[in-house]
C-alpha cells in the first residue's frame, strides 16, 4: 500500500529523483531527458517537480482510500499517469491541483490576491450600500413620526414644540434622506408646508382676500404639465367627454358650460367625436369660465380662437364664450346664457370641492356651493359630469386633513416615480421629466393649502364620492350610470402608461381611478330631476336658425328683444357691472365660427 512504483521516491527524500538540486536537474537537463526517454519514460526533467507534488498526494489519497492495489495504464506516459491516478482517488484534490499546473506560481498569487481584493471591495460596497439603506428606512419612519408629532402640535397650538420638530425634520432631510424621491420627497413637501404655516402666517389684522378660481399664468402651466406627465386628468377628461357625447346623441343644438376651461384641454377630443356622429354634427356653443387675466392678454379668447380652428377643419359649427371671474360662486347664470332648446352640460373637473369653504358664522347667506348647485339644477342640464379627488382634505381637525393629505400624495407622488422610471424613446425623455418636475410643483401647491391655509384661503377642500352623492343628490341631481363605453375608454387610457400599478374601477355607476387599489380620482355624472326644476329667471341667448352672426338677448322678466350683433358685448357689460370680480368677451371670428 506504501509502496512506490518503478521505485520513484517523494520529494525531499534522501534518495531517488527527489535528492537532487534543481538548478542541478535544470543545467542537465538535456542529458536527464534523453536518459528518460531512453528509459522508455514520456516525462522532461521539468516536469519532474510537478510530478513529485503529484506523488506526494497521490501517496495522501492512496492512504485515505485504503484501496489494497490499483491498476495503472500506460506507465510510461509518467505525467498523465499520475494525474489519472489523482483524479481517480481525489477528484477534488486533482481539480484544485489544475491551476496550479496552468500557471507559475507567482502568477498564480499574483491572480488570487487580486480577486481577493476584488471580492473584499464588492462585500465591503454591499455592506455599506445596506447600511445606507438601512439608515435611510430608519431616517423615513423618523420623519414619518416627526411629522405626525408637529402636526399634533401644531393642533394643540404647540407652536415652540412645532417649531423645534420642524427644525430637526429640516436637518435630517439635508443630510441623511435622500429627497430626490419616496417618503424622502413627499415628507420634504409636507416639512416645507409646515414651516411655512409656523413661520409665514398670515397677518394678525383679517382683511379681504381674494379665493381665487385658479391663479392665473402660471397655475394653467403647472396644471398643463400634470396633464401630460400622469393619466390622471386625462381619465377625467376622457370619462366626461363619453357621458356628454352620449347624452348629446340625438340634439343637433348643444351647449358645454365648463367651469374650468384650462387652455381648452378638454374639448378638442369632444369636437373631433361629434364631428363624426351619425347623422351630422350638431351646432356646438362652449361657454368657458376661467381666472381673470393678469398680463394683459386675454387668453380666454385666444382659447376660443384654437377651438374654433378646430371646429371650422372638421366642419363643426361651433361658438365660443369666455367668462372671466376671479372665483366660482361669482358667476351667475346669466353671463352663460343658454338658449332654449339646447341641450346642456355643466362640466366640473377638481372644481366644486373649491366651494366648500363654510360662510362666515354672522354671514347668513347660504354656503358657495350651496348656490352654485341651486343655479347649475336651474340649467337643467342634460348631464352633468363631476370629478373630484377621491380623498378626505376637508376634516375641521388638522391633525386628521393632515394624515390623510400625507398618505394620499405619497401615493400619488409613488406613481408619478414609477411613470419616470419607465423606459421612454429618447427625444422624448427630457420633455418628459420637465412635465414631471412640473407636475410635482402642482402637486406641492395642492400640499402647501392643505397644511398652511385656513379658512376661505383653503381652497383644497376635497372630500370622498360618498358625500359628494349626499350633497348632490339633495341638490336635486339624479345619478346617471357610466356605461361601458366610459369604462372601456378609460381602461384603454392606461395601456398609454407604462405604469402597471393604474387601476379603473366601477363603484355602483361611478369610475374610479387609483394606484395598487387605492382609489385617487373618481367620476360620476348626473342629470338634473325634471320634477324638482323650478323656472329661473335668467337672461338667455337665442341663436337664429341659420346659425350665423345674429343674436337676439331676450330678457324673460320684459320679453324685449335686442339685436345683439353689436350690443351684445354691451349689454353683458352693463349686467357684469353688477360683480366686478367677472367680464365676458363675445367676439365674432370672422372665419365663420363665432366667438360669444
Amino acid at each position: 500500500m506504501g509502496s512506490r512504483p518503478y521505485g520513484f521516491g517523494s520529494a525531499g527524500a534522501g534518495d531517488g529523483w527527489g535528492a537532487h538540486d534543481p538548478a542541478s536537474l535544470q543545467s542537465s537537463g538535456p542529458e536527464i531527458d534523453g536518459l528518460l526517454a531512453g528509459a522508455g519514460y514520456r516525462v522532461r526533467s521539468s516536469d519532474l517537480r510537478h510530478v513529485a507534488r503529484s506523488l506526494e498526494r497521490l501517496d495522501a489519497a492512496a492512504a485515505a482510500a485504503a484501496a489494497p492495489e490499483a491498476v495503472h495504464y500506460n506507465p510510461s506516459d509518467l505525467t498523465a499517469w499520475v494525474d489519472s491516478m489523482l483524479s481517480e482517488l481525489n477528484p477534488d484534490a486533482a481539480a484544485a491541483a489544475g491551476p496550479e499546473s496552468a500557471f507559475p506560481q507567482p502568477q498564480r498569487d499574483a491572480w488570487t490576491a487580486q480577486m481577493l481584493q476584488q471580492q473584499q471591495i464588492q462585500m465591503a460596497a454591499a455592506a455599506a450600500r445596506r447600511r445606507r439603506e438601512e439608515e435611510e428606512e430608519d431616517s423615513g419612519i423618523r420623519l414619518v413620526h416627526l411629522l405626525m408629532s408637529c402636526a399634533d402640535a401644531v393642533q394643540r397650538g404647540d407652536a415652540p414644540l412645532a417649531g423645534s420638530l420642524v427644525d430637526e425634520m429640516r436637518l435630517l432631510l439635508a443630510g441623511r434622506v435622500n429627497t430626490a424621491f419616496g417618503i424622502g420627497k413627499v415628507a420634504g413637501y409636507f416639512a416645507d408646508a409646515l414651516f411655512r404655516r409656523l413661520y409665514l402666517p398670515s397677518p394678525p389684522e383679517p382683511r379681504p382676500r381674494p379665493r381665487p378660481l385658479s391663479a392665473p399664468g402660471e397655475h394653467e402651466i403647472l396644471y398643463h404639465h400634470f396633464y401630460e406627465a400622469c393619466p390622471y386628468l386625462k381619465f377625467a377628461h376622457f370619462t366626461a367627454n363619453q357621458a356628454i357625447l352620449e347624452a348629446f346623441d340625438g340634439h343637433d343644438r348643444v351647449h358645454v358650460v365648463d367651469f374650468s376651461l384650462m387652455q381648452g384641454l378638454q374639448w378638442p377630443a369632444l369636437i373631433q367625436a361629434l364631428a363624426l356622429r351619425p347623422g351630422g354634427p350638431p351646432f356646438l356653443r362652449v361657454t368657458g369660465i376661467g381666472p381673470p387675466s393678469t398680463n394683459g392678454r386675454d387668453e380666454l379668447r385666444e382659447v376660443g380662437l384654437r377651438l374654433a380652428e378646430l371646429a371650422r377643419s372638421v366642419h363643426v359649427r361651433f361658438a365660443f364664450r369666455g367668462v372671466a371671474a376671479a372665483r366660482l360662486d361669482d358667476v351667475r347664470p346669466w353671463m352663460l346664457q343658454v338658449a332654449r332648446g339646447e341641450a346642456v352640460a355643466v362640466n366640473c373637473v377638481l372644481q366644486l370641492h373649491r366651494l366648500l369653504a363654510a360662510a362666515p358664522a354672522p354671514a347668513p347667506a347660504p354656503a358657495p356651493i350651496d348656490s352654485v348647485l341651486r343655479w347649475v339644477v336651474g340649467l337643467r342640464p342634460k348631464i352633468v359630469t363631476v370629478v373630484e379627488q377621491e380623498a378626505d382634505h376637508n376634516s375641521p381637525a388638522f391633525l386628521d386633513r393632515f394624515t390623510e393629505a400625507l398618505f394620499y400624495y405619497s401615493t400619488v407622488f409613488d406613481s408619478l416615480e414609477a411613470g419616470s422610471t419607465a423606459p421612454h424613446h429618447h427625444h422624448h425623455h427630457h420633455h418628459h421629466q420637465s412635465s414631471l418636475m412640473m407636475a410635482e410643483m402642482y402637486l406641492q401647491r395642492e400640499i402647501c393649502n392643505i397644511v398652511c391655509c385656513d379658512g376661505a384661503d383653503r381652497v383644497e377642500r376635497h372630500e370622498p364620492l360618498g358625500r359628494w352623492r349626499a350633497r348632490l343628490t339633495r341638490a336635486g341631481l339624479c345619478p346617471v350610470h357610466l356605461g361601458s363605453n366610459a369604462f372601456k375608454q378609460a381602461s384603454m387610457l392606461l395601456t398609454l402608461f407604462s405604469g402597471e400599478g393604474y387601476c379603473v374601477d366601477e363603484v355602483d355607476g361611478c369610475l374610479t381611478l387609483g394606484w395598487h387599489n387605492r382609489p385617487l380620482i373618481s367620476a360620476s355624472a348626473w342629470r338634473a330631476d325634471s320634477d324638482d326644476v323650478a323656472s329661473d329667471d335668467t337672461t338667455t341667448l337665442v341663436a337664429n336658425n341659420n346659425h350665423h352672426n345674429n343674436f337676439h338677448i331676450i330678457n324673460n322678466n320684459n320679453n324685449n328683444n335686442n339685436n345683439n350683433n353689436n350690443n351684445s358685448s354691451a349689454q353683458s357689460n352693463s349686467n357684469s357691472s353688477n360683480n366686478n370680480n367677472s367680464s365676458i368677451v363675445d367676439v365674432p371670428d370672422a372665419a365663420g365660427a363665432v366667438l360669444m
